[in-house]
């Protein structure tokens, strides 16, 4: 340990190495790495629980490797980005568009494997009380084959369910699962991306479904503490309408008294304690006929909307804060230690789950986005 590891030691605080991506160019289908990268920019990253998400590339011609085109074809390749210090894959992404000419660099747009979700179909699924894993493992059928390498880790939920949907309604598996995923104590999924071998040939893409993704518990190691690791941070409190509601009914598809509905989600306790009662009506999803399939989506919108959002957006410097990927991670809980600031003058220390984060390696910062669960 250096000098200055242990003079941060002493202050609560182990600075490590910045965050360093050591890039690669791989064949999608397979995983297999055509290309190492190092004239690859790292940009802005980030991650989405159950969604994509997209970053723009440049590529220096110079230096670029001698496959480099073979490494970034658009549809047919992906890029991963692997932490030099941990040797932790962190993000992937399908490259979708390349554009090059007479400037020395040539632009890449990639989008993290869960775009993919979306250009392949159901086909007809009629899921009759089957395990929450098992629906959404036979909603990615289409995905599995001829895809990208994807890797089911699906272990039974323990809550069976119903699930339908028509090759004629056009859905995707993308849309399917976040529906399932939108559920009352629906599942959650999420795609992480991981070496393939010992030998570190090449990658897979485990898609997780789990009750709930990540490790959620009260007492989380990993912390971002102000003053600290954390720059700045704002805490978002909101009751805007489609944020908050004591009263939620979920609409399907239809005119007048053929539409079907859900019954009313009430809060009940909210309403007996002095709330006023607020009323959320929406549709869910595209093709909804089952009337218990928009009770539990209301059900679902009316635990997380009853008393509102509150979002937490740190932005704190990489190399002091709990390293991502090994320390924390999508899904999972960390602790918030405020010691003072002017929105917490007496200091505040509350327990919040990641369900996003984006990462800016050239300038030493992670901003994950905190979602506070009363």
């Amino acid at each position: 340990m250096t000098v200055s590891t242990f003079a941060d030691a002493a202050l609560g605080q182990v600075r490590e190495q910045p965050v360093q991506l050591v890039w690669y160019g791989c064949d999608l289908r397979t995983g297999q790495i055509v290309e190492e990268l190092p004239a690859l920019k790292t940009p802005n990253l980030s991650k989405r629980l159950g969604s994509h998400t997209s970053a723009a590339f440049e590529l220096t011609l110079a230096g670029a490797g001698r496959d480099w085109e073979a490494a970034t074809d658009s549809g047919r390749t992906m890029l991963v980005g692997v932490d030099a210090l941990t040797d932790q894959p962190i993000w992937a992404g399908i490259n979708l568009t390349r554009e090059g000419g007479s400037a020395p660099t040539v632009t890449l747009n990639a989008a993290t494997p869960e775009a993919y979700l979306e250009r392949r179909y159901t086909g007809n699924q009629t899921l009759i009380q089957q395990d929450q894993a098992a629906v959404l493992t036979s909603l990615m059928t289409a995905p599995l084959s001829q895809g990208p390498p994807f890797v089911m880790d699906a272990p039974s939920t323990g809550v069976l369910m119903d699930f339908t949907a028509l090759d004629s309604d056009d859905k995707t598996a993308g849309s399917a699962m976040q529906e399932v995923m939108a559920l009352q104590d629906g599942p959650e999924w999420t795609v992480d991306v991981a070496w393939s071998d010992i030998n570190r040939t090449g990658f897979v893409l485990p898609l997780r479904v789990r009750p709930a993704i990540g490790t959620q518990t009260a007492t989380p190691e990993a912390v971002f503490d102000f003053p600290g690791c954390i720059s700045t941070y704002a805490l978002a409190e909101s009751y805007e309408a489609g944020k908050g509601a004591t009263v939620v009914q979920a609409r399907g598809e239809g005119e007048g008294d053929a539409r079907l509905s859900s019954s009313a989600q009430i809060a009940t306790d909210l309403e007996a304690a002095g709330w006023p009662r607020y009323v959320y009506r929406y549709t869910p999803a595209s093709g909804l006929t089952d009337p218990a399939q928009l009770n539990a989506h209301a059900a679902q919108s009316r635990a997380v909307m009853k008393t509102g959002a509150k979002v937490w957006a740190v932005e704190a410097v990489a190399s002091q804060a709990p390293r991502l990927g090994r320390d924390w991670g999508i899904g999972d809980s960390v602790r918030i230690v405020i010691d003072s600031s002017p929105r917490h003058p007496l200091g505040v220390e509350i327990v919040a789950r990641a369900w996003s984060w984006e990462l800016e390696a050239a300038t030493d910062r992670v901003r994950p986005i905190l979602v506070q669960e009363d």
